[in-house]
């Protein structure tokens, strides 16, 4: 999932060097979700994957 934030990420750079800025937003938009989605699960995951079980 990050991999592909990053993906949208360069998308949304290249696309605004060549002047679709409209696309470049979109991009954008679609590159900060998938970042803000890792970020909660891999803590998440984190707190889950420390508990021990009795």
């Amino acid at each position: 999932m990050l991999g592909l934030a990053f993906v949208f990420l360069v998308v949304a750079i290249v696309a605004g060097v060549f002047g679709f800025f409209g696309l470049a937003a979109a991009v954008a938009g679609i590159a900060k979700f998938l970042f803000v989605a890792f970020i909660i699960l891999f803590v998440v995951f984190l707190v889950l994957g420390r508990r021990t079980r009795v």
